[in-house]
C-alpha cells in the first residue's frame, strides 16, 4: 500500500487499541494489541507519518532509533538484590529501568500527556545480543521487568534487507507478533501531502511532468544513486530558506538532497527554466489585471511542459493568497470563540481587561505545553500564535477605557473591523482568481490546461477550504458539478458567523 493508506491503517489501529467499553476496559485485550511494523524503502515517509498521526490524534510521541542501542541500554543495567526464601537469603539480579521505557515516563512527567506512541525506528537492525529481548518486547510490551505505560501504543519501522546491510530479517516467530504493513513509494500519495505542506511549486511541476523521477534507488560502479520522498521534501524546505535569503539554488545544492546525478542535473535545468517562465509570463501582472495579450499568445504556442509549468506558477500564486486568508480566518474564528466567553463574563460583572489577560495567559500556557509535548502541528501553532497577537492588540486598544463595558465595546468594534478587513481581502483574492481563470481561458480555451487548473484548486487543501468558506463564482462557473461536502459547508457557516 502507499504511505497515505498506511497512515490510515496505523490511525485506525491506534484508535482500536485505545477504545474502551462502558466499564473502561479495553475492547481489545492488551496481549492481543500487536505492535505496528511498517516495512518499506528508505525515505518514503514512515517516520514522518508517525508525527502526523500523533498530532492529529492529540497524542504524545517518543521516537528511538534502535541502531545505537545495546542490550544494557534497552533493558537497563543489572544490580544485585538480596531476597529471603524459606528463611534462606539469596543474591538475585534485577535491572534498572530501560532507557527507552524511562524516556516515556520522562515525557509524561514533562508534558502531562498520558497517551502516546512509542516509535522504534530501524527495529530490524538491532544487535544479535538484543534480538531475544526484542522478541519479548514485541510480545509482552516489556523491556526487562518494566512495561510500556498503559495508553502507549508501540509502533516500529524498518527497511527491507536490500536497502540496509545491517538488517536482520525477522523470523516467523517475530513476524507473528507484529502487525506488518508493507509500504511502497507512490507519487500520488506523496503529492497530496506535498500540496497540503506547501512544497515548492518547481518540485511539484517537475515531478508531475516526470513522475518516474520521484523515487529511485540504483547501484552502479560509482556506488549508490538515489532520490527519495524525504530528499524532495527536505530540498523544498531548503529552497524556501534560500529564496528568502536571496541565495543561489543550483545543481551543487540540489545534488546534496537528490543524490542521483542525472536527476539532480535534470531538476537543476528545469528550475532555471521555471524561474525564466516566472519572469517571462509575468504572473503578478496576470493576477493584477494587466494587459497580458502577448503572454497569452506565447502560452498558446508553448509545449505542454511549459504550459504545465505556467499552470503551476498561477496555482502557486493564487493558492498562496487563499492560504493567507484561510489562516487569518482560523485565527479570527478562535478569537471569536474566546471573546464570546469574555462577553458572557462581562455581562455577569467581570472586568473585560482582566478577562482578556486571563485568556492570553491561558492560551500562552496551552501553546507552550503543546509545543513541549510535540502535539501541535505547524498550522495549529501558527493559529495559536496569531490569536495571541490579536489578543495583545485588543487589550492594548481597550486599555484606556473608562470601565469594563466600554472596554468590551472597544474590543467588539476592533474585532468587527478585523472581520470586515478579512472579508475585503477574500474579495480581492476572488478577483485575482477570476483573472487567472480568464487568462487560462484566453490562452488555452476549454483544453486540458483548464481541467488541470480547476482540478488542482479542488484537491489542494488551502484552496478547497477557501472556496468552501468564501465561495467563488469563477471557480463554480468552471466546475459546476462540484458538490461541497457537509464539512465544507460547516466551515463556510463558521466564517459567515464571524461576529460576537
Amino acid at each position: 500500500m502507499n504511505i497515505a493508506e498506511a497512515k490510515q491503517q496505523v490511525k485506525d489501529t491506534i484508535e482500536a487499541y485505545l477504545a474502551r467499553d462502558a466499564h473502561g476496559c479495553a475492547l481489545l485485550d492488551t496481549a492481543r494489541q500487536r505492535p505496528v511494523f511498517l516495512v518499506g524503502a528508505p525515505g518514503i515517509g514512515k517516520t514522518a507519518i508517525m508525527a502526523q498521526i500523533a498530532q492529529e490524534l492529540g497524542m504524545g510521541l517518543v521516537s528511538y532509533s534502535m541502531t545505537h542501542h545495546t542490550r544494557q541500554s534497552a533493558l537497563g543495567l543489572p544490580f544485585i538484590v538480596h531476597e529471603t526464601y524459606d528463611g534462606v537469603e539469596y543474591a538475585a539480579s534485577e535491572y534498572t529501568m530501560s532507557e527507552i521505557i524511562a524516556s516515556v515516563y520522562d515525557y509524561m512527567k514533562r508534558t502531562g500527556v498520558k497517551q502516546g506512541i512509542l516509535f522504534l525506528d530501524e527495529i530490524n537492525c538491532v544487535s544479535e545480543t538484543l534480538y531475544p529481548s526484542m522478541l519479548q518486547f514485541l510480545q509482552f510490551k516489556t523491556f526487562g521487568r518494566h512495561a510500556v505505560p498503559e495508553g502507549w501504543i508501540i509502533a516500529c519501522a524498518g527497511n527491507p534487507p536490500e536497502y540496509n546491510k545491517s538488517v536482520h530479517e525477522f523470523d516467523i516467530v517475530t513476524l507473528d507478533r507484529v502487525k506488518k504493513i508493507a509500504v511502497e513509494p507512490d507519487f500520488g500519495a506523496w503529492k497530496a501531502y506535498a500540496l497540503s505542506k506547501g512544497t515548492h511549486p518547481a518540485i511539484l511541476t517537475f515531478l508531475e511532468i516526470k513522475k518516474n523521477r520521484f523515487y529511485s534507488v540504483e547501484t552502479s560502479l560509482e556506488g549508490k544513486a538515489f532520490v527519495t520522498a524525504r530528499g524532495w521534501d527536505d530540498l523544498s524546505d531548503m529552497m524556501a530558506v534560500f529564496e528568502e535569503l536571496g541565495k543561489t539554488i543550483d545543481y551543487d545544492l540540489i545534488v546534496q538532497y537528490v543524490q542521483d546525478d542525472t536527476i539532480a542535473r535534470e531538476f537543476a535545468a528545469y528550475f532555471d527554466l521555471f524561474n525564466k517562465y516566472k519572469d517571462d509570463y509575468r504572473i503578478d501582472e496576470i493576477l493584477d489585471g494587466g494587459d497580458v495579450a502577448d503572454v497569452a499568445e506565447r502560452a498558446r504556442g508553448a509545449q505542454f511542459d511549459e504550459r504545465l509549468s505556467l499552470i503551476g506558477l498561477l496555482l502557486d500564486a493564487v493558492v498562496g493568497d487563499m492560504a493567507d486568508v484561510v489562516g487569518a480566518t482560523d485565527v479570527l474564528v478562535a478569537l471569536r470563540d474566546d471573546l464570546r466567553c469574555v462577553k458572557q463574563a462581562v455581562s455577569e460583572g467581570g472586568d473585560a481587561l482582566a478577562l482578556l489577560e486571563d485568556v492570553e495567559r491561558r492560551k500562552t500556557a496551552q501553546l507552550e505545553l503543546a509545543a513541549a509535548a510535540g502535539t501541535l502541528s505547524k498550522a495549529r501553532r501558527k493559529t495559536a500564535e496569531g490569536e495571541l497577537e490579536e489578543l495583545a492588540e485588543l487589550a492594548l486598544a481597550a486599555a484606556g477605557a473608562a470601565d469594563s463595558q466600554e472596554a468590551y465595546e472597544i474590543v467588539s468594534q476592533e474585532f468587527s473591523a478585523k472581520a470586515e478587513a478579512l472579508q475585503s481581502r477574500a474579495a480581492e483574492v476572488e478577483e485575482r482568481l477570476a483573472r487567472a481563470f480568464r487568462f487560462v481561458d484566453q490562452a488555452f480555451g476549454d483544453q486540458q490546461e483548464l481541467l488541470v487548473f480547476t482540478t488542482e484548486l479542488t484537491s489542494r487543501t488551502h484552496s478547497a477550504r477557501y472556496i468552501a468558506q468564501y465561495g467563488s463564482e469563477s471557480y463554480f462557473a468552471h466546475n459546476e458539478d462540484m458538490i461541497l461536502s457537509e464539512r465544507q459547508r460547516d466551515l463556510r457557516r463558521r466564517v459567515e458567523d464571524l461576529d460576537l
